[in-house]
């Protein structure tokens, strides 16, 4: 059987403990304030990240560097035989797509696979899940890539903003849009999936917010995860930008709209990359098959 190393970027909600304890390799994601560099969890904590929005700092990402990348690569394959590479969404981020490029070097040919199976943040987690699962089943890197890439649109993540005012920073909606949406309590609730971020519906405050993301989730659940036998197995999650507290009363909602019949499993906080462009304040909640 194959030895296979497993990487993925901190947009999947991995901290590097939990890298070191499940085997995997995390890749950085930079994020620039006033033009300096900074990383999550390495030189850049979640409050002073938030202190620095707070101080309409000029906060931007970036992609990883490539050459970061290669030495990760080829460090890997000293001991690995093959290397699963699980970036953040291609829809989302051209650092998918920068990877694909650096994979095509004949050096790693049958070597580094790179999974675009447009998933970030939990469904991504979840993803990371299934590789070390189908690894354990004695899958290669090549049939794991397969398998990963055709269930990609198996998932689906809504999120609640609390404000439009990063959305409005980053080009997603005019500051016409913006400024209505302060006057009225409008919380735009967003949807991605197959890898592209999308407005699904606006509610008038956070209440509403939340029982639409829910009603968005049970209708996933009987339109898109059902089978002859069934409903696929199937695992639920809250991301959260800043405020915890809200997000674990978010999951208990959720549970009691469920009847108390299914578990959320991951509440996670939203990179701080990806909290560059959503701000504080915002709860997402997140449907993903699991695969046997």
């Amino acid at each position: 059987m194959k030895k296979i190393a497993i990487v993925t970027d901190d947009n999947s909600g991995f901290t590097p403990e939990e890298c070191k304890e499940l085997g995997i390799y995390l890749v950085r994601m930079p994020v620039l304030i006033d033009g300096e560099t900074y990383y999550e969890h390495e030189n850049l904590t979640t409050e002073e990240f938030y202190n620095f929005l707070a101080q309409n700092k000029d906060i931007k990402t970036s992609q990883p560097s490539p050459g970061n990348i290669l030495k990760l690569w080829d460090n890997l394959l000293v001991n690995n035989d093959q290397v699963i590479h699980m970036p953040m969404s291609s829809g989302l981020s051209e650092s998918c797509n920068t990877a694909k490029v650096l994979a095509n070097d004949e050096k790693y040919k049958d070597k580094v696979f790179v999974v675009d199976n447009h998933r970030i943040s939990i469904t991504l987690k979840r993803a990371v899940f299934d590789a070390l699962n189908l690894i354990k089943k004695g899958k290669d890197a090549k049939e794991i890539k397969e398998i990963l890439e055709k269930r990609k649109l198996n998932s689906s993540i809504y999120i609640m903003v609390d404000t439009l005012k990063y959305l409005k920073k980053g080009g997603r909606v005019t500051a016409a849009g913006a400024a209505l949406g302060a006057t009225f309590h409008i919380k735009p609730v967003l949807q991605i999936e197959g890898g592209k971020l999308d407005a699904k519906s606006k509610e008038i405050g956070v209440k509403k917010a939340k029982i639409a993301m829910i009603k968005f989730i049970k209708e996933d659940l009987e339109k898109r995860f059902q089978e002859k036998n069934g409903i696929k197995k199937v695992e639920y999650g809250i991301a959260y930008t800043y405020n915890r507290d809200a997000a674990l009363e978010f999951a208990n909602d959720v549970i009691k709209a469920f009847d108390n019949k299914i578990k959320i499993t991951l509440i996670d906080p939203l990179s701080l990359s990806v909290a560059t462009h959503i701000g504080p304040g915002a709860i997402a909640i997140a449907i993903s098959e699991i695969i046997e």
